[in-house]
């Protein structure tokens, strides 16, 4: 079912194509759909008749009840596939499963897919919307939203901050949708790591790189801890996970090195005592649990613009309560 389009597009399959503008009316759109999440009876019927599939290849718990409790929020009819009990496991492809559901005259796919490009293959080949839930090591647009609304809370800014993203880049699409949103709204961006989980090529991005975390705590107004992604890794990444968490982990004591105020992000799952420590993601410098808020907020906006909603006429529909 044909979608109309918006400002952005038909798809959101990731932020590296945004202009700043773009990313600028997700973040603007967000803020008045933050306050629904507070009320008593939290909906309003923007997307009422709209029916959303979330459909997600690989495990996960907060990026796919996030994108569930805002399609529930704007009144959407929602549908949660996961591939272990979908057709996928007896064969079916990933196209001819997303052309069934569209026969069920569906209006939007959110989707997370272990291959690299997924999203942007799908949104080709079929006419509804389809939002990218995280691809491979590609793109994860809506977490680097998320990050960047925080960031923006916390400061009152992006543009002119410096952002260090710490851990593994190589295998993370956060890392990859932070830079390309970040840099387009005019901060400087580092990445901080041991070398095998620096891709090559990292600096053509327009990154700075550090040796070491505590340089990056010495230059830094954010460090996005990422979490190691174990699962994707063979054998000669790392030594060890303790001296990883000795080297590169973020602790209190390293956090004492820091000039001025840090704001310290995760986008979750935390591997706790590896990459950071409980004193510090329970601590005064983390945001976390408000990045896990926002995302809530970011994904009602996002699918509120695919959908045909107009920037300047959230406030207004942010109003409709139900109830």
């Amino acid at each position: 079912m044909s979608q109309p389009s918006s400002s952005l597009g038909k798809d959101l399959v990731g932020l590296e194509s945004l202009s700043a503008e773009q990313i600028l009316t997700i973040l603007n759109t967000a803020e008045p759909f933050k306050e629904i999440s507070e009320r008593r009876i939290k909906k309003v019927p923007v997307l009422r008749g709209k029916t959303i599939v979330n459909l997600f290849f690989e495990a996960s718990t907060r990026t796919r009840v996030s994108f569930e409790f805002a399609e529930k929020r704007l009144s959407a009819d929602t549908v949660n596939i996961a591939t272990s009990g979908s057709s996928v496991v007896k064969g079916e492809t990933l196209v001819d499963t997303a052309r069934n559901l569209e026969a069920m005259r569906i209006d939007m796919v959110v989707m997370r897919h272990g291959s690299s490009g997924a999203a942007k293959f799908l949104a080709e080949r079929i006419p509804s919307n389809v939002i990218n839930a995280g691809d491979g090591s590609h793109e994860h647009p809506t977490q680097a939203l998320l990050d960047m609304l925080t960031i923006r809370d916390h400061y009152g800014k992006i543009e002119g901050l410096k952002v260090c993203l710490v851990g593994d880049i190589l295998h993370s699409r956060v890392a990859r949708s932070n830079v390309f949103g970040l840099l387009a709204l005019g901060a400087e961006v580092a990445v901080c790591g041991p070398k095998t989980l620096l891709p090559r090529d990292i600096a053509e991005l327009g990154v700075t790189v550090f040796s070491r975390v505590e340089e990056a705590i010495q230059w830094a107004d954010v460090l996005n801890v990422l979490r190691l992604q174990l699962e994707r890794m063979e054998a000669g990444f790392l030594p060890s996970l303790r001296e990883y968490n000795q080297v590169w982990g973020v602790s209190s004591a390293k956090l004492e090195q820091a000039p001025g105020d840090l704001l310290i992000l995760h986008p979750g799952p935390m591997n706790r005592g590896v990459e950071i420590d409980s004193d510090v993601a329970d601590g005064p410098h983390a945001m976390i649990l408000h990045q896990v808020t926002n995302g809530v907020a970011v994904r009602m906006a996002v699918l509120y613009l695919l959908t045909g909603g107009a920037p300047d006429t959230a406030e207004a529909a942010k109003e409709g309560a139900e109830g």
